[in-house]
């Protein structure tokens, strides 16, 4: 699997991963099989804890993955290769010129909703209402939400879709951060996100935790310590040749399967009732988490 990045701002926990030479000789190390937490540490010669934090921010940037597996009598974190190249497009002029319509979308201005506990919205100043309870998703003020958590269920955003006649769609990008959603925090907490566009299906992608071993740069102060933190910068793009996530791909479908020619999007992000994992979602928008950004959703096109 190959990982397509670029210059964006947004790649920066990939680049910051790499900048470790301690980081560096565990990607060598897991090269050659996989390992736990403890054996990477006792080959690079560091302490468990210290292996630890390494870890996560390899996980973070999409480098390695992990599961809990029994061996020993134990329980322990078994460290994989989830990619096998690193792809980095630098600028260039063809590129900037690429057309597109861009627009920004506060997390809590979906227009549908089902979700169930435990589940939550706030905005940066106060949580709406109370926990666990999902009439307060109907709340007005959820216009100023920066985050939300459900454990199942979905929420659905209506986009406007600014193609003109003469324009075709040729990709459509969105841009996100969320992690998965347990009781309190659970770096391991592994669950199934689904994406759907314009009604169809895109796919799902498996988030790894629910992150929370240290405060997100931008998380309010007065949000406490033990509940969601950050999550991981996700990109989805849809081409013509199918649809990709941070540039693996994740289906088949394209945007030939996609009415393109409606007035809006339609997104919804789901975790479903029958999911493997159902480890539910925390959407994380500006003044939350690691990146100071709400859902960005951008169409490129070709004009005829």
């Amino acid at each position: 699997m190959a990982l397509d990045a670029n210059t964006d701002a947004r790649w920066l926990p990939l680049y910051e991963a790499l900048a470790s030479e301690v980081r560096l000789n565990v990607l060598d190390r897991l090269a050659e099989r996989p390992m736990n937490v403890k054996e990477l540490a006792q080959s690079l010669g560091v302490s468990s804890a210290i292996m630890t934090m390494h870890v996560r921010k390899l996980e973070q940037a999409g480098l390695i993955r992990t599961r809990m597996v029994r061996k020993d009598g134990g329980t322990h974190k078994l460290c994989s290769l989830a990619v096998d190249e690193i792809r980095i497009a630098l600028p260039n002029a063809e590129a900037a010129r690429r057309p597109y319509h861009e627009a920004t979308v506060p997390v809590g201005h979906f227009t549908a909703f089902d979700v169930r506990p435990t589940c939550g919205i706030a905005t940066r100043e106060k949580v709406i209402g109370q926990y666990d309870d999902p009439r307060y998703f109907l709340e007005p003020e959820r216009m100023h939400a920066g985050i939300l958590w459900f454990r199942q269920g979905f929420v659905e955003y209506k986009i406007p879709n600014y193609l003109l006649p003469s324009q075709r769609a040729v990709e459509v990008e969105l841009s996100l951060e969320l992690c998965s959603e347990a009781p309190g925090t659970a770096d391991h907490w592994p669950s199934d996100i689904t994406f759907s566009l314009n009604g169809v299906r895109l796919g799902n992608w498996t988030s790894p935790g629910d992150f929370g071993s240290a405060r997100g740069r931008y998380t309010p102060d007065w949000w406490s310590d033990g509940v969601n933190q950050f999550g991981l910068l996700k990109v989805v793009r849809v081409t013509r040749s199918g649809t990709y996530i941070d540039g693996q791909r994740m289906s088949d479908v394209g945007l030939d399967e996609i009415e393109t020619d409606r007035n809006v999007w339609t997104l919804r992000l789901a975790v479903e009732e029958d999911a493997v994992h159902v480890g539910g979602l925390t959407l994380f928008g500006q003044g939350f988490g690691n990146y100071d950004q709400d859902i960005v959703f951008r169409v490129y096109y070709e004009t005829d």
